[in-house]
């Protein structure tokens, strides 16, 4: 096992120590020992940094099902790089922010262990080759991003928040599963590495364009885009340390990763350009409108992050024209594009997750983060201040930020894909820039709501719930830091450019790794060009559309609650609610005669019609060992004795009757010669006879009801269907055997096994996991019968142990 199925398997070992750690009686905090973990794993793929810039990759390989082609197999390369860098450094920052923000009275570890389980399962994501290993982990990233929002579970919206995530992700995880299986089908491997060797030869394959779009449902989903945006801003409900950490930089980046991921292999088909770029744009643009809208901080950044994510998404789509037009020099100014994805996918963690710790220390040290209420801390909160400052700044792109240089790139991108006409789409290219400016206008006006609605303006002490001062070291520590990573991107681009985009771009772009234009040279000025001056347009009408806000926001009315996508999203849940409930009251009738008609329903329908339509009623009973008197005896008796139960005047007769047709097969048993299952049935029957009589001892008079043809003519017919179509069964598989007996393996048992007795060595060997199984289930319903009882004496004042 490599160090780097290690790194992954490192975060589940440590959860495992922390309710160990708990038991402790220490004023140690558990997250200092979750920091460590982080830091460490940090630490681990920072030492690949150099290694990997020089071109190098590392590939490792764990058998897991090799007869299915499922292998745990680790691919650590350029982009693979990146965004472990993110999930373990992020989640450092978070978690030494989470130690000074969260009570000692939460359930602390319960939040390390979701968080710890939530960055492993991420680094399974990003560092799996295998399509069904990425699966598993993709999954498990939904499960713990559930545990996370939910942690506040007493609260009505954490719930509903956490619900509405797992619904909708995990839906599109399934769709996403269903492409891996077409993918595979394809091509007959899960190896993404092999997949993206031998994809030429199946673009023109019938599920290629149903693989692409189901993976994209998956990646749509998981990174919020339009219109599955909708469980990100109810996602805010969590903990302010869990939305800096899944929202800002890592599980809304899984579906980024995914598409980044599999560019090679879909990229060069028009039809991934149109949808993820049209996708992104869409969302970038709906994400950025609706944020203004927004009274609370948390949910204005939910849209900000909706919008950014879009903006990282259509850079990605416009970037795959490149591999359609193969190496050239056009096709290599589309790569920027995807240049500039990966350099603000690094720019939007450290503002977003700065902006998220912000917004956190507000709502912790006022107990609110209603703009409304907020106002004039500029001055009783200068740290605070100066740091939201920054992180809002690079989100509106300006400099001297980071998101400055990223945001120019973009508007490269989009001017690029108007001016080349890309896939000769006409005026339809010439879009891309107009709603790209539009979009970024809207995001400066809520980066300016951000900075000069709560830090500026009247201080509103009396709408706050307590008066408002500079949080601890603690609390900015993890947000100033990141704030100077934006600065220090800012002036310093080309170091990241160097040593982990130009790795990613050559992860993506493998044929055109030669070129020394697939990463660009990053600079802060480049002239009055056609960016700057979108740049300067973006300034002057976001700072206008600002001061004016009151009189044209009223147009958000044009958009009512009750036809939004989160309408639609409740409607749909509350009727597959009603109809489901409908569905169940229509079969769950409460009577035991339905649900034995529904079962003996099924199986005439399954297997008298299979039998039926395949022609697979036949047999030759001309060969069969002669019937003597005695087992003519004893059928005799079975029937008579079944066909007198329906008849019985009472219960008592009808638990004998049916005792006789259990003892009948206990002497078929013996006349067969075999003793020991002749045994095995007398005491089964005779125990379950006892508790037959002991049960029905309790029940009420049994008042026979007056025979009514509507049930007893429908259970007659359907009861003699059964028999007959049991009995055609029966005569039909011992007439045709197409295939070896299975005792014809089993009889080989001493050789096998060491065992003379077939029975035992079938039980104790050949289903051996099967008979433990069946042994722990007998146990756990032992501990559960032994619990009730108990709890039961304890609630009347006794206690079962005195007795």
């Amino acid at each position: 096992m490599s160090i780097l199925h290690i790194a992954i398997i490192i975060p589940f070992l440590a959860a495992l120590f922390i309710p160990l750690l708990n038991k402790k009686k220490s004023n140690l905090h558990i997250g200092w020992f979750v920091l460590i973990v982080s830091a460490t794993l940090f630490i681990i793929f920072a030492r690949y940094i150099p290694s990997v810039a020089s071109g190098e990759y590392y590939l490792y390989t764990f058998e897991w099902i090799p007869s299915y082609g499922i292998s745990f197999t680790t691919y650590l390369d350029g982009l693979s790089m990146i965004f472990s860098l993110l999930i373990t450094g992020i989640g450092s920052m978070v978690i030494l922010y989470s130690i000074f923000y969260l009570s000692a009275s939460e359930s602390l570890q319960h939040f390390y262990i979701y968080l710890l389980l939530f960055m492993g399962a991420m680094l399974g994501v990003v560092l799996s080759d295998n399509l069904m290993v990425l699966y598993v982990f993709w999954e498990l990233t939904s499960i713990s991003s559930f545990l996370l929002i939910a942690f506040w579970y007493y609260r009505k919206g954490s719930r509903y928040g956490a619900q509405k995530s797992l619904l909708i992700t995990v839906s599109g995880g399934v769709a996403m599963l269903t492409g891996f299986i077409m993918i595979y089908v394809m091509t007959n491997t899960f190896s993404i590495r092999e997949i993206l060797s031998a994809i030429n030869q199946y673009t023109d394959h019938q599920l290629f364009i149903p693989a692409m779009i189901l993976v994209l449902f998956g990646a749509f989903t998981k990174s919020a885009q339009f219109p599955f945006h909708i469980w990100l801003p109810d996602a805010m409900e969590a903990p302010t340390p869990v939305s800096a950490y899944l929202h800002s930089a890592t599980m809304v980046k899984a579906g980024i990763y995914l598409v980044a991921r599999l560019t090679p292999i879909f990229g060069s088909d028009q039809a991934w350009f149109w949808i993820v770029s049209v996708i992104g744009l869409m969302t970038l643009f709906w994400g950025s409108f609706t944020a203004i809208r927004q009274p609370d901080l948390k949910a204005l950044l939910a849209f900000s992050t909706v919008s950014q994510l879009g903006l990282i998404m259509s850079l990605f789509g416009i970037g795959s024209a490149a591999l359609h037009y193969g190496y050239s020099t056009e096709s290599v100014i589309y790569t920027q594009a995807t240049f500039a994805a990966l350099f603000h996918l690094v720019n939007h963690a450290t503002f977003k997750g700065t902006l998220f710790m912000v917004v956190g220390i507000i709502d912790h040290e006022l107990g609110t983060r209603d703009i409304r209420r907020l106002g004039g801390l500029m001055a009783l909160m200068p740290v605070t201040f100066s740091v939201a400052v920054i992180g809002s700044f690079s989100m509106a792109g300006l400099p001297p930020f980071n998101g400055f240089l990223s945001k120019e790139m973009f508007f490269t991108a989009v001017l690029n894909a108007s001016e080349f006409d890309i896939f000769s789409v006409g005026a339809w290219a010439k879009l891309f820039p107009i709603i790209a400016w539009i979009a970024s206008v809207f995001t400066f006006v809520y980066c300016m709501i951000i900075v000069f609605r709560t830090f500026l303006g009247p201080y509103q002490l009396e709408k706050i719930e307590r008066p408002a001062h500079e949080a601890p070291v603690g609390l900015l520590l993890s947000p100033v830091i990141l704030a100077v990573f934006i600065i220090g991107i800012f002036f310093f681009p080309n170091m990241l450019g160097e040593y982990l985009l130009q790795p990613a771009m050559a992860s993506i772009f493998h044929t055109f790794a030669e070129s020394e234009e697939l990463t660009p040279k990053i600079t802060a000025w480049h002239g009055f060009n056609a960016e700057l001056w979108m740049t300067i347009g973006v300034i002057a009408a976001g700072a206008f559309l600002y001061k004016f806000l009151r009189y044209w926001k009223g147009i958000y009315s044009l958009f009512p609650a009750k036809l939004s996508f989160n309408s639609l999203y409740n409607g749909m849940l509350m009727q597959a609610e009603k109809q489901s409930s409908s569905i169940t009251n229509f079969y769950m009738t409460g009577f035991l005669r339905d649900y034995l008609l529904y079962i003996f329903l099924f199986f005439l329908l399954a297997f008298g019609g299979g039998f039926l339509v395949t022609g697979a009623f036949s047999f030759d009973i001309s060969d069969n060992a002669p019937i003597n008197v005695y087992e003519r005896i004893f059928v005799f008796v079975m029937m008579a004795a079944g066909i007198a139960i329906p008849f019985a005047k009472s219960r008592l007769t009808s638990i004998l009757l049916n005792g006789v047709l259990g003892y009948s097969i206990a002497m078929f048993f013996v006349l067969f010669r075999a003793p020991d299952l002749a045994l095995t049935q007398l005491v089964v029957e005779s125990v379950t006879t006892a508790l037959f009589l002991l049960c029905f001892y309790y029940l009420p008079e049994w008042k026979k009801e007056p025979s009514n043809p509507k049930f007893k003519i429908p259970n007659a017919v359907v009861a003699v269907l059964v028999g007959v179509v049991y009995t055609l069964v029966a005569l039909s598989v011992q007439s045709n055997k197409l295939f070896n007996t299975i005792s014809y393996y089993f009889e080989n048992a001493y050789e096998l096994s060491g065992g003379k007795n077939i029975v035992n060595a079938i039980l104790g060997d050949f289903r051996a996991f099967d008979t433990m199984l069946e042994v722990i289930v007998l146990v756990i319903a032992g501990i559960s019968v032994y619990t009730l009882i108990k709890l039961k004496r304890e609630k009347e004042g006794q206690n079962i142990e005195d007795q």
